[in-house]
């Protein structure tokens, strides 16, 4: 669990890192070059700055011990981050659609090639990053890890505009095909659109948690059989299970023979939760209720 933990803070810090030097570096450039998708690009990466300090501040408060005022943990915490996150993106979105289409309205300036470069280097270095986080988040269940994964797959979504957009600018202004010069904002709303598309998969994912909805079904059945494994189990009267931010909470109704005593019964329980925790290490809480069972 060390380990795990200590991969994921790591893994957010990069992030964190990374994105403050891919602000300054397009906003500087775009700046002294006047690439707007640079601009427009950087000032995204600046609400990721946002959303990175906002999932690091959640995955803290994710690993607190469960206390008198929290008894099931603090789990949630991580997907109040991923929702902030996919809010960010929505904005971000937004930004670059406005930003690309009144574009079209204005004399596009003349590409630059540092513009290009910078736009290359941020597409490859996100890119890293993401396989780097969404494999680290991935292993550790982390919602708010991943969602800072998928953020920066957005980023590489948009610098893959920024590249596109100033590469065609470069064949228009080279072939004297004034349309092209226009390709970055074209590029620019086609982002906006993916990127929208992420922010509200996320925000869906994060609502879905917030609200309890029940774990997928497969796992569900993978529970069941584990409960019915144990030989004293007659019947299995009810099973739920919700996801709680990096791990899962489980409970279930279970009947057993009513002639069994209480510390027979306990042990079952312990059973049924030792059998479900060891084969699920995502699991956190197993709850169970007994209920007596006799022959008709």
């Amino acid at each position: 669990m060390y380990d795990n933990n200590k991969s994921s803070f790591w893994a957010i810090w990069l992030s964190l890192i990374s994105n403050i030097i891919l602000t300054a570096m397009k906003i500087v450039i775009g700046l002294l070059f006047h690439s707007e998708v640079l601009l427009a690009d950087g000032v995204h990466n600046a609400g990721d700055i946002i959303a990175t300090i906002a999932a690091l501040s959640a995955m803290q408060i994710s690993k607190l011990p469960a206390d008198e005022d929290h008894p099931y943990g603090h789990g949630k915490a991580e997907v109040l981050g991923s929702g902030f996150v996919a809010f960010i993106l929505a904005l971000a979105a937004i930004y670059i659609a406005y930003h690309s289409t009144s574009a079209f309205f204005h004399e596009p300036l003349a590409p630059s090639l540092v513009a290009f470069i910078a736009a290359a280097v941020s597409m490859a270095w996100k890119y890293v990053l993401y396989a780097y986080t969404m494999q680290i988040g991935s292993k550790t269940n982390s919602k708010g890890l991943i969602a800072t994964a998928k953020d920066h797959l957005a980023d590489v979504y948009a610098s893959l505009a920024a590249v596109i957009g100033i590469g065609l600018a470069f064949v228009g202004k080279t072939y004297n095909i004034h349309w092209l010069s226009y390709g970055d904002a074209a590029a620019g709303i086609i982002v906006s659109l993916l990127v929208l598309r992420l922010a509200v998969e996320m925000g869906k994912e994060a609502f879905d948690v917030l609200m309890e909805k029940t774990v997928d079904q497969q796992k569900l059945h993978q529970y069941t059989q584990l409960i019915q494994a144990v030989p004293q189990v007659k019947r299995i009267d009810r099973i739920r299970a919700r996801e709680h931010g990096h791990y899962i909470l489980v409970d279930a109704r279970v009947a057993i023979p009513g002639e069994l005593t209480i510390q027979q019964g306990h042990d079952i329980s312990r059973a049924i939760k030792k059998s479900i925790m060891e084969q699920h290490g995502d699991v956190d809480e197993v709850l169970i209720h007994l209920n007596p069972w006799y022959k008709e």
